[in-house]
């Protein structure tokens, strides 16, 4: 896999962190920047968004990748570091079921869950294909870059482009 196309902007989050309400705080800018995207460079639109969050796999069933996913209309994957723990939702034995072991040496697991308009059987195979590490490429990437900001205020969008 290699970058065929990276691009950052500032922006100013005016909401604080609430767990659970993620995609209130950050899917404004992604969108704009899936728009930008579309209107400025067609070539480079991604096929899949891959997404530090959850999708279905929220308590209210409708998390930041979801949310992304039907505002842009492609297909997105939730990639979950942690399991979600509010009420509603458990970390028990059915969410351990669903829960992605990235490599051979991992010892955390990955959440993955369906954001829009793609299969959960779609979304693992893809997910684990993007891992060389723990945390898939695309979502490492963006986590990896130094842009002079602080982690909490980095968008969590990874994009996935053709040819995996």
């Amino acid at each position: 896999m290699q970058v065929v196309y990276e691009d950052s902007r500032m922006v100013r989050l005016k909401a604080p962190y609430v767990s659970g309400f993620l995609a209130f705080r950050e899917v404004p800018f992604l969108v704009k920047l899936v728009q930008w995207l579309q209107e400025k460079e067609p070539d480079f639109m991604p096929q899949v968004l891959l997404v530090d969050g959850n999708g279905v796999l929220h308590q209210r069933g409708f998390g930041v990748a979801c949310h992304l996913g039907v505002l842009t209309d492609l297909p997105c994957i939730g990639v979950a570091k942690k399991l979600l723990q509010v009420d509603g939702l458990e970390n028990n034995s059915v969410h351990k079921e669903k829960a992605l072991k990235s490599h051979d040496h991992s010892t955390k697991p990955l959440y993955v869950s369906v954001g829009h308009r793609i299969s959960l059987e779609v979304a693992v195979r893809l997910t684990h294909c993007c891992c060389r590490f723990r945390i898939p490429e695309p979502i490492r990437q963006v986590w990896g870059r130094e842009w002079g900001i602080d982690t909490a205020t980095q968008s969590h969008l990874g994009w996935v482009s053709a040819g995996i």
